[in-house]
């Protein structure tokens, strides 16, 4: 079979066996299982081990893991290939060079998962293959994921408390990883969630979600590993491919079992990204702040049909024709001149009293402090205006009553949404829009459907919904709101009828939107760079 006729992305796995069926490349196979890839496990050492000790290491001959990779190149050439407990400085040479071979061929993702010891205490790696890692592998990395000991090890530093972990992911990105997570599963907790920092040049962050209580987790490093190179390996970028990482090994954690009078193993399987308990929440600074989700008295009425205008006479417009939930978005100009605020001042007081006159839902776009001064009720910001604001700034928000609506684009920008606990958080692109450039491909409905599921807060589509039939279709994934921009016309009055019937014929629709097994990537994946 030649790489023409391989239908699923294919991962390399250089690691070791585990006779007890617990960790190493039986996990990874799980985790490829898991999400549909296609593994090529390939041997680089043979451990003899049970669930309570590893008795023997036999590292593979660098010839036989040469041999190995050979084999594989021509046949089942890798997107990603991930390594797990390799047999030494030979192992790590060869394991470099022919990283550096495959990219001069085609882009190839690098996941390091520096198995340096196992649970039990035994170690796999001494000073030299520690410092091969640091020169040899390091800088080829599209991700690394050590627990805190590894990462300690690798920086020859000290282990560090929950403090310190960000500074030891930014000092691993300066050796030349370009994205880092350092996981904390064997760590203490933070109100019952585990934390991992991910630092990646997306986002960074902790990356929580609720501890699982079981005592059988061999395997849980690997597994999580082998889950990101995956999620690579189907194009999601470093931070989401974290994110569904953190969804899988959570999966796994919730299935493992009893195997033997030890620790047993997990068990990766399809499912994990389709359950809403499993999807984590991202910090927005490092401080790991997570706002609680205070249940309403009564559930809050439905955003509905959500117009955005630009103008407090297109807002009295569309409240005129009944809308009753709208983004009044005045942007602020590169260089504003005197009258500027003055006249933003004046536009916001006008929208805000239009809406209070129809009993409107409003948010007011980027200007949150003058928005909480004048009364308004609620605010839309992007992640770029929340990042900026600082911990100081989020805690003011949020104490300030103000209905907060947020924008979101992939897997990272949604789980760091709902640390905030907003009153929505809009999802889009769905349909490819002009409106404003971005980096973003369309979401469509199969990832609006996801969001609404996993969100665990109301999802506002957004984007490209230009025709009543698209309204429908947003309103069948579940979405609380649909943004209604171009769509209203010259006329809202005359269109506006037409849309509330497919809003309410789409939430009425006699069975549910399908909710994809997976998201597909929203942002594409940065080419890893090649060799010198």
């Amino acid at each position: 079979m030649t790489a023409e006729h391989t239908t699923r992305p294919v991962v390399w796995s250089i690691a070791g066996t585990d006779s007890g069926g617990g960790a190493g490349l039986s996990a990874d196979q799980r985790a490829a299982d898991a999400f549909g890839v296609h593994l090529c496990p390939v041997v680089a050492a043979v451990t003899a081990q049970n669930s309570l000790a590893v008795t023997r290491i036999e590292r593979v001959s660098p010839l036989a893991l040469d041999a190995q990779l050979q084999a594989l190149t021509e046949d089942l050439p890798p997107q990603v290939v991930k390594t797990g407990l390799l047999g030494g400085v030979e192992h790590v040479r060869l394991v470099a060079q022919w990283i550096d071979r495959l990219r001069r061929r085609h882009p190839v993702a690098l996941v390091v998962d520096p198995v340096l010891a196992a649970s039990s205490g035994a170690a796999f790696a001494d000073p030299d293959t520690l410092a091969a890692y640091r020169e040899l592998l390091l800088p080829r990395a599209t991700l690394i994921t050590p627990n805190r000991h590894e990462a300690a090890s690798l920086l020859g530093q000290p282990e560090a408390g929950t403090a310190g972990l960000p500074a030891q992911a930014l000092a691993l990105r300066r050796r030349g990883a370009q994205a880092v997570c350092i996981t904390g599963g064997d760590a203490a907790d933070l109100d019952g969630r585990v934390l991992d920092w991910m630092a990646t040049e997306q986002a960074d962050g902790w990356l929580a979600a609720p501890r699982i209580a079981t005592p059988h987790h061999h395997g849980s490093g690997c597994t999580f590993a082998s889950s990101a190179a995956a999620a690579l390996a189907l194009g999601f970028v470093p931070a989401d491919a974290l994110v569904l990482a953190k969804m899988a090994t959570g999966h796994a954690l919730r299935h493992a079992h009893p195997a033997g009078a030890g620790r047993g193993p997990v068990r990766a399987a399809a499912g994990f990204a389709s359950d809403p308990s499993l999807m984590p929440w991202l910090s927005w600074g490092a401080a790991p702040v997570f706002a609680p989700a205070a249940e309403p008295e009564a559930p809050p009425a439905p955003l509905g049909l959500y117009a955005i205008v630009d103008s407090a006479a297109r807002a009295e417009q569309v409240l005129a024709a009944g809308v009753r939930t709208l983004q009044l978005r005045l942007k602020t100009p590169a260089v504003p001149d005197a009258g500027w605020q003055p006249a933003l001042r004046a536009t916001l007081q006008r929208g805000i009293a239009a809406a209070r006159e129809t009993g409107a839902a409003l948010f007011v776009n980027d200007h949150w402090q003058l928005a909480a001064e004048l009364g308004a009720g609620g605010v839309h910001l992007g992640q770029e205006d929340l990042l900026a604001l600082g911990d100081e700034g989020r805690a003011w928000l949020r104490a300030s009553g103000l209905a907060l609506g947020i924008s979101s684009h992939s897997l990272w920008e949604l789980a760091r949404a709902r640390a905030l606990a907003p009153r929505y958080v809009a999802c889009g692109p769905v349909w490819p829009t002009l409106t404003k450039a971005m980096p973003w491909r369309p979401q469509g409905l199969d990832n609006l459907a996801w969001w609404c599921a996993m969100a665990g807060r109301p999802v506002v589509a957004i984007g490209g919904i230009l025709t009543p039939e698209r309204v429908e279709a947003a309103a069948h994934c579940g979405a609380d709101g649909v943004c209604a921009v171009r769509v209203l016309g010259d006329d809202p009055a005359r269109v506006l009828p037409s849309l509330q019937r497919a809003l309410q014929a789409g939430r009425q629709a006699p069975t549910p939107a399908p909710v994809p097994a997976l998201p597909h990537p929203s942002l594409a994946m940065s080419v890893a760079p090649r060799p010198a």
